[in-house]
């Protein structure tokens, strides 16, 4: 249950990180919101996850996926440049996710 709590943190920091660009600086309301919920939500569920994963590796996926899933939709979404450089750096990150949980012992 810990992995599922973690793998829903790290989708609610990509959602919260893609809805920054929406904030305009934590000008416009409603996306505000939104984004500030979304860190919270997220931080929670790292939380509940760190009860029983270890930090290191809990913390380390959850970046993963926050940091890899926020590049992908910044190229998809949002237009950022996809080079073969930029999607070789994010499959490196999904190796070092997926590295991370296979080594945690859990």
């Amino acid at each position: 249950m810990a992995w599922v709590l973690l793998l829903l943190a790290g989708l609610l920091e990509v959602g919260w990180s893609i809805g920054m660009k929406y904030t305009d600086g934590f000008t416009r309301l409603w996306p505000s919101v939104f984004t500030v919920a979304g860190i919270v939500a997220s931080m929670v569920l790292l939380a509940q996850a760190t009860k029983t994963l270890p930090i290191g590796t809990a913390y380390g996926v959850w970046v993963g996926i926050g940091a890899a899933g926020a590049a992908v939709l910044g190229m998809v979404v949002l237009g950022e440049p996809a080079t073969a450089a930029r999607i070789f750096f994010v499959c490196l990150l999904l190796v070092a996710v997926v590295g991370l949980k296979a080594t945690s012992g859990h």
